[in-house]
């Protein structure tokens, strides 16, 4: 299986602290991989690493099998490396649709951007009823639904999810992680970032912890749910 993702020897710092301090790990084709941790373990510093948002000090990031160090997220996002961040970031001032066209910025076949953005209300039924709301108006479910959306615009092969059931009911949840299960079936290669342990492994086919800027372990993530380590320290048992 190809190796799409390859993370080796990162090292990243920024206001005075070293939050990742030497990670592997790689993201095959096809794959959902979870990468799971307590807050402020490095995850999040490490998916901004990984798409150009924050800078390298040290390893290197291979997408495609060339080093892509240095790129910013726009020339990642063009290569299909594509991010929904923690916290959702929508355009509160821009309606949903128009998030959604911002999403397919790089593209310019506008008649299947058309097409992706019924795609995603397929997906979203949500939206489509709101297609014309602002999106600082949504709820946190919507903003997160439309932030998903919004990433697919520009068709990804990799997709790096951040959090994305952060703050949000268990219903919304559940949905949530619905779409990334599906997003994963349709041939869309994921990295999926969670504090949520169970849920993460649960969908993943492989999965990662990481601990103090540390990947400390690694392996099948229906093997990882049912180690007693892991449950202890992320499933409360």
């Amino acid at each position: 299986m190809t190796i799409l993702l390859k993370v080796t020897g990162l090292k990243v710092a920024y206001g005075g602290i070293q939050a990742v301090k030497g990670v592997d790990f790689e993201v095959r084709e096809g794959e959902l991989v979870s990468l799971i941790g307590s807050n402020g373990a490095g995850k999040t510093t490490t998916m901004k690493a990984i798409t150009g948002i924050l800078p390298i000090n040290d390893g290197d990031i291979e997408y495609m099998g060339k080093s892509i160090r240095g790129q910013g997220p726009w020339d990642l996002v063009a290569q299909g490396l594509a991010m929904v961040p923690e916290g959702r970031g929508v355009f509160a001032r821009m309606t949903i649709v128009e998030n959604l066209q911002m999403g397919a910025y790089i593209r310019h076949d506008k008649a299947d951007i058309l097409a992706d953005i019924d795609k995603v209300f397929t997906i979203f039924p949500r939206l489509k009823e709101r297609a014309d709301q602002l999106a600082g108006t949504l709820s946190g479910g919507e903003q997160q639904m439309l932030a998903m959306g919004r990433g697919l615009m520009s068709r990804p092969k990799v997709l790096l999810l951040d959090e994305p059931s952060m703050g949000l009911s268990p219903l919304m949840v559940d949905k949530i992680f619905e779409v990334v299960r599906d997003v994963s079936a349709q041939g869309v290669t994921v990295l999926l970032v969670e504090q949520n342990a169970s849920r993460a492994l649960g969908i993943a086919d492989r999965g990662y912890v990481m601990e103090s800027g540390l990947i400390t372990m690694s392996g099948d993530a229906k093997e990882m749910l049912s180690d007693p380590k892991v449950r202890a320290a992320y499933l409360g048992e």
